[in-house]
């Protein structure tokens, strides 16, 4: 039978809008579009690479909560406010998935407020950071 959990963080936003930090469905892990806000005093960093440092916080602490990990992180979606901040994030993206190398989607949409420079949302799957893995190399 499919085990479905339900995480909440006490975010205000998870309550007005009804939705889920995480859902996970047996290993399937569905991580909401997380932005740099530190949960504990509810600031946000000004500068985009602490802001994006923060959202792996938030991200790598949700995913504990489910007994996963970053490593397990299968495809990520980065959100990005201004596209001149692009590779100062994906520097930091780089060095938390160096050697996980998820899928990965890229965009620099308006984000839900100015505040937020950097939101990224992930898909892992319990137990991928242990599975055995082929790495190919094609050319497109």
């Amino acid at each position: 039978m499919t085990h479905i959990v339900k995480v909440k963080t006490g975010n205000r936003l998870e309550e007005i809008s009804s939705y889920s930090r995480i859902v996970a469905v047996d290993n399937w892990i569905f991580v909401s579009n997380t932005a740099g806000r530190n949960p504990a005093t509810k600031e946000i960093p000004e500068g985009v690479e602490a802001q994006t440092h923060q959202v792996f916080a938030n991200i790598a602490g949700a995913l504990a909560a489910v007994e996963a990990s970053l490593a397990d992180v299968i495809s990520a979606r980065v959100f990005i406010q201004e596209p001149a901040d692009t590779p100062k994030v994906m520097e930091i993206f780089g060095e938390k998935f160096r050697g996980v190398d998820p899928a990965l989607t890229v965009t620099c949409p308006p984000l839900g407020s100015s505040v937020y420079k950097v939101e990224i949302e992930v898909t892992a799957y319990r137990g991928a950071s242990r599975a055995e893995t082929d790495r190919l190399s094609i050319t497109l």
